[in-house]
């Protein structure tokens, strides 16, 4: 039996049961995970000093996950402290922004976010910079309203973001969209099935990117 962390930057168990839910869906059997919510930080991660800040509790709790697990997720779309966790876990450690923008990136495709915090846009293109496919992003369109009321509504929430989905691929070009969030995941999902361009739901991008690396390392 494979065993996978997830670890919610954010401090909202409600959040991490959402998310953790979700991946599991995503799991062949052999597989099993496990949510872990942040001790400390914010309900929701907002802007790029809680991204920084979030960054020391993902690797403190990701060490101690990783005496239990055999790979770790960090489910927020920033990836705080991802890189730092990687070296020092010593097991295979993915983040949903990096997992969903490989996948959208790949066959060269162009791709942009829909996503709810205007303060994180930044770190966006820095990561889509940081992994080399920054000549295909087309950007961030954003919803309207304050991030956590949206998330706090699933309807509303799930109809703003359809409307910045559309944006990207209509006004900027996007061949493929992300939903840019950990706690969109449920949206994200909903929107996959409802719309009839591609979208990327980051949690999924994370758990099949995850136990692709378990599979090979199992093969060598």
């Amino acid at each position: 039996m494979k065993r996978i962390g997830l670890i919610n930057p954010n401090t909202s168990q409600a959040t991490t049961a959402m998310m953790t839910n979700i991946a599991r869906r995503y799991l062949p059997e052999g597989f099993v995970i496990e949510g872990h919510t942040a001790a400390h930080g914010v309900p929701m991660i907002l802007n790029e000093v809680e991204l920084a800040t979030a960054a020391d509790s993902v690797v403190q709790t990701g060490c101690e996950l990783a005496r239990r697990n055999d790979a770790l997720i960090v489910c927020a779309f920033g990836d705080p402290g991802l890189e730092r966790l990687a070296v020092a876990s010593g097991v295979p450690t993915v983040g949903i922004c990096q997992a969903s923008m490989m996948e959208a990136a790949a066959g060269d495709r162009r791709f942009g976010i829909a996503t709810v915090t205007p303060d994180l846009v930044g770190s966006f293109a820095a990561k889509a910079q940081t992994l080399g496919v920054a000549s295909l992003f087309t950007g961030t369109r954003l919803t309207q309203g304050d991030p956590q009321h949206l998330a706090s509504d699933p309807v509303a929430l799930q109809t703003a973001l359809e409307v910045a989905a559309r944006e990207c691929f209509e006004r900027d070009g996007a061949d493929v969209v992300i939903i840019g969030g950990g706690p969109l995941g449920q949206a994200a999902n909903n929107l996959q099935r409802i719309l009839c361009a591609p979208i990327i739901a980051p949690i999924r991008s994370a758990v099949e990117l995850v136990i692709r690396v378990l599979e090979f390392e199992d093969r060598r």
